[in-house]
């Protein structure tokens, strides 16, 4: 605080307001008088005294009620309930792909719950996963093979008859660090009572998982297909395994490494060879129920090569039935003679899935 106290004394008066020399002489004040002036003149000069506070404003600490009273309340984001539905709807049907498009498009639509929506589908894979993998260490070793089977054919009359039949069996078993694959296959097609196709194939396929996308893979092959040029062929072969692609609705694998082949001719000869194997599995879902796939392998060795392609579009028609159309290309570099190199056939089937 600041204290200024102003106080002055004139120390000579107004002349108009002093006695004249002359008058003093004829009027001799008393002394009582003078001090009485003296008083007045004080009087007229006195300035009261002004205490200036230069502190400032004093701030009150306020009370936490008070504020809490002032503060708006806000409530946290909650997932709307039409996105909600959906999510929940997705999830008890085990689509991940819809519970994929639901996240996407809901953390894009409603921004203020789209952490809440990614949160949700995260913990519902990390539930799934954890029990997938208690499932798989408690399953016995004829459970959890999962698969397709496919069947197709075609009868025609008149001027030839001809009757076609085709039918394949692929089974899957995942394990937390074994795949194991099962496939069998069988072409069958007769014109006028004689067989004009036959072709028979079995095979198996272990894969032990390194990671996500590497594995090591192991595959036995029996094939028999005289109308190619050969009664028996055995195949096996061990190697590396890659995912090269893994997206949703979008697949590639590649796999390399040696292999060795034995083939009983229809001529009578015997060829055996080591060979180097390669192999491409690209499955692409176009949309929603239809789907494409790729399937390559090739048999590179010093005597017969051999190249085989199949190439399908499958459309889901009801529930686990779906129609296939497939066409597949094989192609022999040093088939017997009066055989031809290369060999194709059209299919148009029913898959079954289970």
């Amino acid at each position: 605080m600041l204290v200024l106290t102003l106080a002055a004394t004139l120390a000579l008066a107004p002349v108009a307001a002093l006695p004249s020399p002359a008058r003093q002489a004829r009027t001799a004040p008393s002394r009582r008088g003078r001090a009485a002036r003296r008083r007045a003149y004080a009087r007229m000069i006195e300035v009261d005294t002004v205490v200036l506070d230069a502190s400032g404003p004093v701030l009150l600490d306020p009370d936490p009620a008070d504020l809490m009273a002032l503060t708006p309340r806000i409530s946290p984001p909650e997932i709307p309930p039409e996105i909600r539905a959906m999510l929940d709807a997705a999830m008890q049907d085990g689509d991940e792909r819809a519970v994929d498009a639901i996240t996407k498009y809901a953390r894009v639509g409603d921004p203020a719950s789209g952490d809440l929506v990614l949160r949700r589908a995260t913990e519902w894979r990390e539930a799934r996963a954890r029990a997938r993998d208690q499932q798989v260490r408690t399953a016995g070793a004829f459970q959890l093979w999962r698969g397709r089977a496919e069947a197709g054919g075609f009868i025609a009359s008149g001027n030839s008859n001809v009757t076609g039949l085709t039918g394949a069996v692929d089974l899957t078993r995942e394990g937390l660090r074994w795949r194991h694959r099962v496939l069998a296959q069988a072409d069958l097609q007769r014109t006028d009572g004689v067989t004009s196709r036959e072709r028979y194939v079995l095979g198996y396929q272990p894969n032990y998982k390194i990671d996500d996308r590497s594995y090591i893979y192991g595959n036995a092959q029996y094939e028999a297909d005289r109308f190619l040029g050969y009664d028996n062929r055995y195949s096996a072969s061990v190697g590396a395994g890659y995912g090269l692609l893994r997206r949703s609705g979008l697949t590639l694998d590649l796999e390399v490494g040696p292999a060795f082949r034995q083939t009983d001719f229809t001529d009578r000869t015997m060829q055996s060879s080591l060979a180097a194997r390669g192999s491409i599995d690209f499955d692409w879902t176009l949309f929603s129920g239809l789907l494409f796939s790729q399937d390559a392998s090739a048999y590179l060795e010093r005597f017969n090569s051999t190249v085989r392609s199949v190439s399908a579009i499958e459309a889901k028609l009801l529930g686990p039935l779906s129609a296939k159309f497939s066409y597949t290309l094989q192609y022999e570099s040093q088939p017997p003679a009066g055989r031809l190199t290369t060999d194709s056939i059209s299919r148009a089937s029913l898959v079954y899935t289970f």
